[in-house]
């Protein structure tokens, strides 16, 4: 008896499993195609092992069987983008039918171009849709190419989607609308998909069964039409009679949908549901499951070292300059300036990591990670000798930017809803500081003295306005009315000032075409006293006579700055810091200077002109002195001496004085790498995605549908995606469950060729 039962063990692990996510597929008598992981694959329709038909880096899709079955025509990368081709249904090199340049890449949910749908009833014809002839992607129409090559033709109907002509090839099912790829359940509105038949010699459409929602994939067969419609709540197969105008439903699905369905020329359909492929005949209209294995490489999921330098989302300086911090790819870097090793700190496939600050006395790095499937705080030894260390719990938003106190004892935070924290690192205790009634919090700031939080908050009339917490009495003041926008305050390193930025000034640009104009430059710089004895920072200019006292005075020691606010008519003990009006951005103080950024106005499909540019502004010269152009974001230390700065080129450091631009040294991002996992990535999209759904979906309720438990429907999907085109369309059937629009998936880890650069002639040739 043990050793039947071994040997049943034993066969059940050689047993192949069942592939899923096995997506576009058609059929042909004992023969299904279909695209897995990007890939063409074929496996007999009575279910086993699949054969690769093509293993291009790009993808191949919608593989469509001749009428004969010794063809397939499919939509393919070859040369970048995408076009129609052919192979032996035995597999073999594949020719290229169309040569009009695709457009594209576009976004997923606009499909892909030269998107193949099939063959005329003769075989004599593919037919596929093209974007050659619209303006935008919705006008793209259908045309046939013979499997020889050769010039395309157009057919009659100015737009369409998807199509199948009838068996006489006399008519044509179609939907006018192209919409198969936007991930939209249950729609009812004006891109709702109705099928209609057009006669191609009389030019007469007729309607086919329209419901209120979606009817698309149509497919002719014999002197039925069959086509998927969402009328039940989930896409579903029916079958319409013309002549008897009598509808009949085929499949009845209730949790998944009928996805691409595809004919064969005996009356099968083949459809994709839950991932797996479904054959249904409908004389009987009895689905039956294929079980197939795709032995495939899993050449798009193995792990691999790859570079994170082109995904840097944050940056930041060692206390003294010393070395960078970088989060990249979701790890936390710690980076030499010039010499030394690159450490990955975190090493997390399967987590997000961000937001990451230095503490001030150098020896660990805060940074905020779902690894725990929700956001937490976590601290970690800089130079990567310990473990991280957990800081929070009980996580349920999205958490943005640590901020530590100088003296290391505090840390400030916030999250999605706009509130704003303070976690002590003694006992890990939290307070709630503020609320930010519209949008997130980020701009919070400490004082020298780790005494008082600075932030501003949106008032009444939808203007920001300063606040000050004390940290002794747990208690903030607002210190301005808002009759103007108050935002990013930063303290002065001496305790003397608050400085600020301030939309206060009127300076529109006229426009030449037109007597109108638009407002820009409006953002001046303001210096705030805090107490009454504090002296104008810019009084008027005027020689003074000098004394070698003052000289001995400049050598003393400075003492531990304490800063106190006298809250007493604070909000009038304004000056401007004498600069003109401008776009700036980014303030920051450091001992006698200033530091921001500014841009000029952009324009409609061009940057900025000039450059945005750092700035250093002396307080005692009251000069500015352009540091760096091309800036896309900078921190400084937290001693203020240096400055690394983001510029289109990459990262430089600068001392943080005028003179600073002499002495840049340019930073290498080189040593970002991480150790991808990509499973373990997709697996960390995928609940990122649904956390950010959950945390912003614009109603609370989330349309009345159970997003929990909508995640456990879709995530066993995920241990069968071998493409990041699998993770997009996985993630996007779960968002399409919430039936709203304008909620799309794009973008990811994509092997795509080059696009060929192609010159056209602006005018269409005719043989």
């Amino acid at each position: 008896m043990l050793r039947i039962a071994l040997l049943f063990v034993c066969a059940a692990l050689a047993a192949p499993a069942q592939t899923r996510l096995l997506r576009f597929p058609d059929i042909h008598a004992e023969r299904v195609v279909f695209t897995y992981a990007g890939d063409l694959w074929m496996a007999p329709a009575a279910g086993g092992t699949a054969a690769r038909l093509t293993a291009h880096p790009g993808l191949e899709l919608f593989g469509r069987f001749s009428p004969d079955g010794k063809w397939i025509a499919f939509t393919g990368q070859y040369d970048g983008d995408e076009q129609v081709y052919v192979i032996p249904s035995t597999g073999g090199v594949p020719k290229q039918l169309t040569f009009y340049p695709a457009r594209g890449p576009l976004p997923a949910r606009w499909g892909y171009d030269n998107l193949v749908y099939g063959w005329t009833p003769d075989g004599k014809f593919i037919v596929f849709r093209s974007m050659r002839e619209g303006w935008a992607p919705k006008d793209g129409r259908l045309y046939t190419v013979s499997p020889e090559g050769g010039p395309v033709q157009a057919l009659p109907m100015p737009t369409s989607g998807f199509g199948d002509l009838s068996p006489d090839g006399k008519r044509i099912v179609y939907s006018p609308l192209y919409r198969d790829f936007r991930a939209w359940k249950r729609y009812q509105g004006g891109w709702q998909q109705d099928l209609y038949i057009f006669d191609l010699a009389s030019s007469r459409i007729e309607p086919v069964a329209p419901s209120g929602r979606t009817e698309r994939d149509p497919m002719w067969i014999g002197d039925r039409i069959c086509f998927a419609s969402d009328r039940t709540g989930t896409l579903n197969l029916f079958e319409y009679d013309p002549a008897s105008k009598k509808l009949r439903q085929l499949t009845d699905s209730k949790q998944w949908d009928v996805r691409w369905p595809s004919r064969g020329e005996n009356g099968e359909i083949v459809y994709e549901m839950n991932g797996e492929l479904w054959t249904l005949n409908i004389r009987d209209a009895r689905p039956r499951r294929i079980s197939i294995q795709v032995p495939g490489d899993g050449l798009a999921s193995r792990p691999a070292e790859i570079s994170a330098a082109g995904q840097i989302e944050g940056f930041g300086l060692s206390p003294k300059g010393e070395r960078a911090v970088f989060v990249a790819r979701g790890d936390v870097f710690n980076a030499p300036i010039e010499k030394g090793v690159t450490r990955n700190l975190t090493r997390s496939s399967g987590a997000h990591d961000k937001w990451a600050s230095w503490s001030p006395d150098g020896r660990r790095i805060a940074y905020i990670s779902d690894e725990t499937g929700e956001e937490e705080l976590y601290v970690i030894p800089q130079d990567g000798s310990g473990a991280p260390e957990r800081l929070t719990s009980n996580g349920k938003a999205m958490r943005y930017r640590i901020e530590w106190a100088p003296d290391g004892r505090r840390l400030a935070f916030s999250d999605k809803d706009g509130k704003l924290y303070v976690l002590k690192l003694d006992d890990k205790s939290i307070l709630e500081v503020a609320d930010e009634r519209r949008g997130q919090l980020l701009d919070y700031t400490w004082s020298p003295d780790s005494a008082w939080l600075a932030y501003s908050l949106t008032g009444e009339n939808e203007f920001n306005s300063l606040w000050i917490w004390s940290a002794s009495e747990n208690k903030a003041r607002r210190v301005q009315e808002n009759l103007f926008n108050q935002f990013q305050p930063v303290w002065d390193p001496e305790g003397n000032y608050l400085y600020f930025l301030s939309e206060r000034e009127y300076a529109p640009l006229l426009s030449a075409v037109e007597w109108n104009f638009a407002g820009a430059r409006n953002v001046s710089i303001y210096a705030l006293a805090l107490r009454k004895d504090a002296k104008n920072p810019f009084p008027p200019e005027e020689d003074q006579v000098t004394f070698d006292e003052a000289a001995k005075e400049a050598e003393k020691k400075p003492a531990p700055v304490t800063v106190r606010i006298d809250f007493d008519g604070l909000a009038g003990r304004v000056a401007r810091v004498p600069v003109p009006a401008h776009n700036y951005r980014g303030l920051a103080a450091v001992k006698g200077h200033l530091l921001y950024t500014r841009a000029g106005e952009p324009y409609y499909g061009r940057e900025p002109d000039p450059r945005p540019a750092l700035v250093i502004f002396s307080l005692k010269d009251r000069k500015e002195t352009v540091l760096a152009e091309g800036v896309q974001g900078f921190e400084l230390s937290c001693d203020g001496r240096k400055v690394l700065v983001r510029e289109s080129g990459g990262f430089g450091l600068y001392d943080a004085t005028p003179a600073g631009k002499s002495g840049r040294k340019s930073v290498s991002t080189a040593g970002l790498r991480v150790n991808r996992v990509p499973s373990r990535e997709w697996s960390q999209i995928f609940n990122e995605v649904w956390r950010r759904y959950r945390d912003f979906f614009y109603v609370p309720n989330m349309h009345g549908y159970d997003w929990e438990k909508l995640r456990a429907q879709y995530a066993p999907l995920l241990e069968y995606v071998g493409h990041r085109s699998d993770l997009n369309y996985v993630i996007g059937e779960m968002i399409a469950e919430l039936n709203v629009g304008h909620a799309y998936i794009a973008g990811g880890d994509y092997t795509e060729p080059p696009r060929p650069q192609v010159a056209l002639p602006g005018a269409r040739f005719e043989l």
